[in-house]
């Protein structure tokens, strides 16, 4: 286990802005950071970081949190796995107390997959160095290929023995476990039971995520087997999914971003020889279809992308499907292709470094030109082969989101083909108007769909025999009380205001007078005071468990500090911490005062009053609730005096706290 010093070293040290920014494209905005959505797919940045407060926001998806919590977000790390990788990303060495046999079993099985895929690739890389046999088939068939030993050590390059199964008894050798073997795929188990390793013979490709983790690998053969296939992939499994990965990515995001543009090719040696020739803004959809998943992880980094292509004229014409993909996702896209005969790798194996570079500027292609120029002169002396071509062009440029750009790929379209740019014009617009009515079908479904499902754990909250629209109204009441409660205590709870108080006293007469007293409280105990006076609870048990911790923390540091009280929260808790540490960068995302003119409301004019306000607020409708569990615990056959007294001293305090805010609501009750 780490130690809670290593941990303690890890969160002051870390950045969130930089931990993010290894990750996500940020641009300074304020004294704050946004970008695009890494957790959906959007075309406005909806995503911010806050440097001050260290912690993020996703607004399209509702997540946010610290460094830590971006990690198991995105990366879908452990938050042991988290740690590891901000204090190997800082420096700092870990320290580790000793865990017992019970927590080793307990650890998180996806953990487990990683570790055996972290040591099968330690395994695959030593075999090859080390052995003859892999020195003889794997090192020297990689050397063949032109790649140096510091290329074969960047990318983790191995060999996997011939032998049937020489991984899976080193493994087994290990300690590792025969269910982890398989579930990576990295182990056959046959139904005599006899172990296989499915690499056996072939040069091995680790597969890495965006953060470094290896998820599976590529294993090629080199013998002369017709029947085993040329390229092995791992099979899916909890931590490698084929259609969300790009070979290349983890050593290629930096320069992505850095570039602003990156190059997509097909397989892993055409990443691997175009990093040896300084091109490393590069990644391979390592011989799957394209897919959006992918296109998304390119998105996050930049909004170019320029796809290598053979010169291969059928493999053309079945890999431009992708270019669609592209458009949807409302990136921009080029292609660029080799003369015959070549491909990436091998034309970047014998091209200097400055003609490589000139070459992709120069015949890199707007994706017009080059659907025009590669399909053209099949159809130029058939009209009906060119019309379905030009229809093939709008449907692509209708793919494209921006408005403008459409219009000026038609113009272009409308150049390059010799036809009317106005029946251009016309046939996009026919496809726009089906896709929209298309979508927005699609959305009345899903709202549909969405007004069937139930309110989770309503009964929690009232009486189940109220009618629903009834009971429907009293908990959006009371969740809204309650979370406008948690706003005041997360973001004034350190401030000093002066609060009135009255009280009622009665004279000698038996009548009524009140007395008001104004004293100075912290917000936090202002809160604290008066909701401990009455013994009740948030009924939302995320807004209970942040205010039991805010509460917690305002006693320890008597303000907020908010990277360190957001260490202390589950991620659940941290999504609606976080949502309201950043509601003010909401605004300023969307420029709401400048450009819709909507002023954001300072609740800093008159703190005491709003908290005071909704103080009270809170405490009518928790005792309404708290009156409605005691008038159900009556009953005909029992002794209800003393409940029947609580709920007349809780009536009491009701009539009171009416008469302080000038309104009766029974209604509530």
């Amino acid at each position: 286990m780490i130690s809670k010093n290593t941990i303690d070293t890890v969160f002051e040290t870390a950045r969130v802005e930089e931990v993010i920014g290894d990750f996500v494209v940020l641009k300074k905005s304020g004294t704050n950071y946004k970008g695009l959505s890494p957790f959906s797919n959007e075309r406005s940045p909806s995503f911010m970081v806050s440097p001050v407060k260290q912690i993020w926001k996703d607004f399209s998806s509702g997540k946010g949190g610290n460094s830590v919590a971006f990690l198991m977000e995105h990366e879908h790390f452990s938050y042991p796995e988290a740690i590891r990788y901000l204090a190997k990303k800082y420096n700092i060495e870990i320290e580790e107390t000793e865990q017992s046999e019970q927590q080793k079993e307990q650890a998180n099985e996806k953990e487990s997959m990683y570790l055996v895929s972290e040591f099968a690739q330690k395994y695959f890389n030593t075999t090859m160095l080390t052995t003859d046999e892999g020195q003889a088939i794997g090192y020297s068939y990689f050397k063949e290929r032109g790649f140096t030993a510091d290329t074969i050590k960047k990318f983790g390059l191995g060999y996997s023995p011939e032998e049937w199964d020489a991984f899976t008894k080193e493994a087994l050798g290990k300690a590792y476990k025969l269910e982890y073997l398989e579930k990576t795929g990295f182990t056959i188990v046959r139904e005599d039971g006899r172990h296989i390793d499915r690499f056996r013979g072939r040069v091995m490709f680790p597969i890495q995520s965006m953060s470094g983790r290896v998820l599976g690998f590529g294993g090629r053969i080199l013998g002369n087997d017709k029947k085993a296939a040329k390229y092995l992939n791992s099979p899916e499994s909890d931590i490698y999914h084929k259609s969300k990965v790009l070979y290349g990515i983890f050593h290629a995001k930096q320069e992505i971003a850095k570039k602003d543009n990156c190059y997509l090719v097909e397989g892993y040696t055409d990443v691997i020889q175009m990093h040896q020739a300084g091109i490393e803004n590069v990644v391979a959809s390592s011989g799957t279809a394209l897919t959006p998943d992918q296109i998304r992880l390119i998105n996050r980094l930049s909004k170019n992308i320029t796809v290598l292509f053979d010169g291969d004229a059928a493999g053309l014409r079945a890999s431009i499907r992708g270019i669609d993909l592209i458009l949807e996702e409302g990136m921009n896209v080029k292609v660029c292709t080799f003369p015959d005969g070549d491909d990436p790798d091998s034309f970047a194996k014998k091209t200097p470094h400055d003609e490589l570079i000139k070459y992709l500027d120069e015949n890199a292609k707007d994706f017009i030109q080059f659907k025009a120029s590669l399909l053209m002169d099949e159809a130029k002396n058939d009209p009906v082969k060119k019309a379905g071509l030009i229809r093939d062009m709008v449907s692509s440029i209708a793919k494209i989101p921006d408005r403008i750009q459409r219009e000026v790929y038609i113009q272009e379209c409308a150049r390059i083909m010799d036809i009317s740019e106005q029946v251009l014009a016309s046939t996009l617009a026919q496809l726009v108007s089906k896709e929209i009515a298309d979508t927005g079908k699609k959305m009345k479904e899903e709202q549909k769909a969405n007004a069937m499902r139930p309110v989770p754990n309503e009964e929690d909250y009232f009486d189940p025999s109220m009618p629903p629209d009834q009971q429907q109204e009293r908990i959006n009441i009371l969740e809204g009380l309650e979370r406008r409660m948690i706003e005041i205590l997360l973001l004034y709870g350190g401030t000093v205001q002066e609060f009135e108080d009255v009280y009622i006293k009665f004279d000698e007469f038996g009548k009524e007078h009140e007395h008001s007293e104004k004293k100075e409280y912290k917000v936090y105990e202002r809160i604290y005071l008066n909701l401990q006076e009455d013994e009740i609870q948030f009924t939302n048990p995320v807004f209970r468990d942040i205010y039991k911790a805010a509460i917690d923390h305002y006693h320890a540091h008597q303000e907020m500090n908010v990277d360190v009280f957001m260490n202390t929260l589950e991620p659940e808790l941290q999504y609606v911490a976080t949502d309201i540490f950043m509601q003010d960068e909401k605004y300023n995302l969307h420029d709401w005062e400048e450009k819709k003119q909507i002023p954001v409301k300072d609740k800093n004019m008159s703190v005491a009053q709003y908290t005071n306000e909704h103080i009270v607020d809170l405490r009518w409708l928790l005792l309404g609730r708290l009156i409605q569990d005691l008038k159900m615990q009556v009953s005909p056959d029992a002794d209800n005096m003393e409940i029947l007294m609580s709920v007349n001293d809780y009536n009491t305090l009701v009539n009171y706290l009416s008469r302080k805010i000038n309104r009766l609501r029974s209604s509530f009750f």
